[in-house]
This record gives structure tokens, C-alpha cells and sequence, in this order.
């Protein structure tokens, strides 16, 4: 067995809350709160409303989220799962969506302890879960190199984070820790072909990750072993399957415990896929450095990598998910609606002719010298003939840009109260900032369900 993958588990069971730095912990709660604005929201949506009438509810006691429903604990952890995904406003950079993944998982497992679990735990445990599942990512090549292959990492590699914190949540030792992580390894899977024609299976993968990573840790709990050689350089193993030549196994335990993985995670603004952001951002910056309103543009011209315009240059905006993929569609809604939120993506505005015409005068254009990591740059005609571009490296959301508080509230408000009266969407939120504090998490189903 690895060296690396000993240190990975022996990390997942060891760290202590004692361990974080307090500007992680501060991070840790601003995305757990946002993840549940997320889901509460999602609860609501097409997708998650048609899962849960299909497979219907099995017994227990897990909450699902902005409902009055109950069920098993691992049909919870899909259902919270796809319903932090479904409406693509959670966060990004971990696993990619760890968020999504990871906190569905946690929460679920916490229903199958026998004894409280409080609010420092909680937050420990989601940190691990960020650390496991982006490693995971790095070790095949990163972002642009596992997804430019076809893989949709957040499911890949996020059933990993939720495997992690599963076991930890139930107090599972380095053993079967090892052994959770190594089925999880099996239960990898999510492939980008949604991309051409819209579909909603990505929705679907966040769910089946967190559901994933918990059954393995309730595997791994029952004495049922996992390969032990799942990150070797061996046939079968995962690295050599999935990654390839572009597999960094170093990366897995490389800086464990110094450099941690949720400080380079963002918080998403808009509702769209985080590769529109930037273009967003910088659209929003040229208008109002012409001093120009969408009426006086001539046309938009976006240089991207290869890669970005594979993942968002659909011009389909048939469906949600098609138009949230879309980079065209978003900057077309920044201009007819000045605003990309969730509003900007209703059948009513889809259909608005005048987006139909903005899609029309906006050109994307792949520049092989633009690193595969790198953001757009956005140029703009105005009628008189002006010009001006621009790229945003660091869009809104990002570590170094960050959302502020009031802005994280707002949106969390104007999510959670989609499901729930806003005077308990505020109450929730209070919880939630004062997480650490709380000597049982389970206090929290009271506020999640509607």
C-alpha cells in the first residue's frame, strides 16, 4: 500500500479543529452556508422535484432540505446532493463543485450517529472533505487536464471528499478510512457529454458522488475492504485509468495539513458555470468605462482557450442547463438585464428576442497562445467605433476577489426563502454564522426543513 495513501487517511482521521488556521474556519462556514442557500433553492427545481417522485422515500430520519420530507440516510445524501447542484449557483475550485458534494454527505452521515455531533466537528470534517476531493484532482493532472479528457470531476473525484467525510462523521480509524477511500475509488464516474445538447445528467452527479462517498464509508464501517493499491501505478488503479500521462501522484500528500485546498475555492455571484464569470466581470467593467449602455454596443467579441469554449460555448439555450453552460447567453443577459442571477434564466427571458439578437453579435473566438487555465479577454465595438478590452483575471467570487458578507447574505436570503418564510431563512442564516458554537448540528433540521 502507498506511503501517500496512509498519510491521506491517517490525515482524514487525525486532524483536529485545534489544527485550522481561523481564517479557514471563517472560509469553511461562508461556504457551508452558501451550500445550503444553494440547495434550499434547489430543492425546488425540475430536477431534484423528479428524483425524489421517482425512487420515493425510504425510511429514516435524514432531512431533505427545504421540504417536509425524510428519508434514508445515503437516499438523503443524493437527494441534498443534486438539489445543491441542480440550479449551478454552488461553489467551485475544490473537487470542482465540492460543495455540492460534500456537505449533502456530511450532514446525512451525522443522521446515522448515535451521539450528537457539534458544530467544530461539522466544520472540521468539510474541510477534509474540500482537501481529499481536490487532491484527487490535482493528482490527475487538475482541472483542465481531467475535464479537457471528459471527465466531470465533480463527480470523479468529489465521491472521494464525500467518502472522507463520511468516515470521519462516523468515526471510522485509518483502517477502514483506507478502505472507504478505496471503494469510493469504484464508484467513480461523470463524463462531460451533457455539454452537447444540454441534458440534465449533470445535475445528477453531485448527487450520485455524495451518495457514493457515503455508502463506501458504511461499506468500509461493516468490515467490507477496499483495494489498497487504488493510487499505485498499477493496472486498474485509479491514476492510471483515469489520469494517465497526466497524473501527478505527489500531489495527493504533497503540503498535507499546510496548504489547504478550500482557501482556493469561490463563491459563485452569478448563475451560471464559473467559466462565464470573468467575462462577465469584464463586460461590466467596459460598460462602464465607455460610459455605454447595451443599446449603443456594436457587437462582443470573447478570445478564450480551446478549452473554455468546449465547456461554454454552446449557443443552445433551449433548457437551464444548456444556458447556464452558455458564455454568450450570460454576457447577452448582463446586457438585456444588467444582472446574471437566477431571474436572468427563466423560459420568459430565455426567449426575450431581444437575447436572441445579442447572441447573434457575439463572437467567440479560441486563442491557442491563451493558457488552458487562463480567463477570456473580452473586447467591445461600441456604434461610434470605439474599442476596448479587457480580461479579468481574478472575476468576483474568487479567493481574491471575494463576495462580502452582506453580498453572501442577500443571496442566501434571496435563495432559501424560494423554499421557507424569510423570517426563518434568517434565522438559519444566524445558525449558520455561529456554527462553531453549536453543540449539536442536528439543531439545524428544524430551519432545513420548509
Amino acid at each position: 500500500m502507498s506511503e501517500r495513501m496512509q498519510r491521506l487517511a491517517r490525515f482524514c482521521v487525525d486532524t483536529r479543529f485545534e489544527d485550522l488556521p481561523p481564517e479557514l474556519v471563517e472560509k469553511a462556514k461562508r461556504h457551508i452556508l452558501d451550500t445550503v442557500g444553494a440547495t434550499l433553492a434547489g430543492a425546488g427545481s425540475e430536477i431534484a422535484a423528479t428524483v425524489r417522485q421517482t425512487l420515493g422515500l425510504e425510511p429514516g430520519n435524514a432531512p431533505v432540505w427545504g421540504t417536509r420530507q425524510r428519508t434514508g440516510a445515503t437516499q438523503a445524501a443524493m437527494f441534498n446532493g443534486i438539489a445543491a447542484h441542480a440550479l449551478e449557483l454552488d461553489d467551485t475550485g475544490g473537487c470542482d463543485h465540492s460543495g455540492a458534494v460534500v456537505l449533502p454527505a456530511v450532514m446525512a452521515a451525522v443522521s446515522l450517529r448515535p451521539t450528537p455531533l457539534d458544530g467544530r466537528e461539522l466544520i472540521t470534517a468539510v474541510v477534509i472533505g474540500y482537501e481529499v476531493g481536490r487532491r484527487v484532482l490535482e493528482a490527475c493532472g487538475g482541472y483542465s487536464a481531467h475535464n479537457g479528457a471528459g471527465w466531470h470531476s465533480t463527480s470523479t473525484c468529489g465521491v472521494f471528499g464525500a467518502a472522507a467525510v463520511s468516515a470521519r462523521i462516523l468515526g471510522l480509524d485509518q483502517a477502514q478510512m483506507l478502505s472507504a477511500l478505496g471503494i469510493a475509488g469504484s464508484f467513480s464516474g461523470g463524463l462531460w457529454c451533457f455539454i452537447h445538447d444540454g441534458s440534465q445528467s449533470k445535475k445528477l452527479h453531485s448527487g450520485r458522488a455524495a451518495e457514493g462517498g457515503l455508502l463506501a464509508a458504511r461499506f468500509a464501517q461493516q468490515g467490507i475492504s477496499g483495494p489498497s493499491k487504488l493510487f499505485d501505478d498499477v493496472w486498474g488503479g485509479f491514476l492510471k485509468t483515469l489520469a494517465g500521462d497526466d497524473a501527478v501522484p505527489e500531489a495527493l500528500d504533497e503540503t498535507l495539513g499546510q496548504v489547504w485546498k478550500l482557501a482556493r475555492c469561490s463563491i459563485k455571484p452569478y448563475a451560471s458555470c464559473r467559466g462565464t464569470h470573468s467575462a462577465i466581470d469584464a463586460l461590466g467593467v467596459l460598460l462602464e468605462q465607455l460610459q455605454v449602455s447595451a443599446d449603443q454596443l456594436e457587437d462582443i467579441q470573447v478570445s478564450l482557450c480551446g478549452f473554455l469554449k468546449d465547456m461554454c460555448g454552446g449557443r443552445d439555450i433551449s433548457t437551464l442547463a444548456a444556458a447556464q453552460m452558455s458564455l454568450s447567453y450570460a454576457l447577452a443577459a448582463r446586457l438585456v438585464y444588467g444582472h446574471v442571477r437566477l431571474d436572468a434564466y427563466n423560459d420568459e427571458q430565455r426567449a426575450d428576442p431581444r437575447i436572441v439578437g445579442w447572441l447573434q453579435r457575439i463572437h467567440l473566438d479560441v486563442d491557442p497562445q491563451l493558457s488552458e487555465d487562463g480567463e477570456p479577454v473580452v473586447t467591445v465595438r461600441t456604434m461610434d467605433g470605439r474599442q476596448a478590452s479587457l480580461c479579468v483575471e481574478v472575476p468576483l467570487g474568487a479567493p481574491g476577489n471575494p463576495l462580502s458578507d452582506g453580498a453572501l447574505e442577500e443571496k442566501f436570503i434571496s435563495l432559501a426563502k424560494r423554499v421557507m418564510p424569510k423570517e426563518q431563512a434568517a434565522e438559519l442564516l444566524e445558525q449558520l454564522w455561529r456554527l462553531e458554537e453549536l453543540e449539536s448540528v442536528g439543531e439545524l433540521d428544524q430551519w432545513l426543513a420548509q
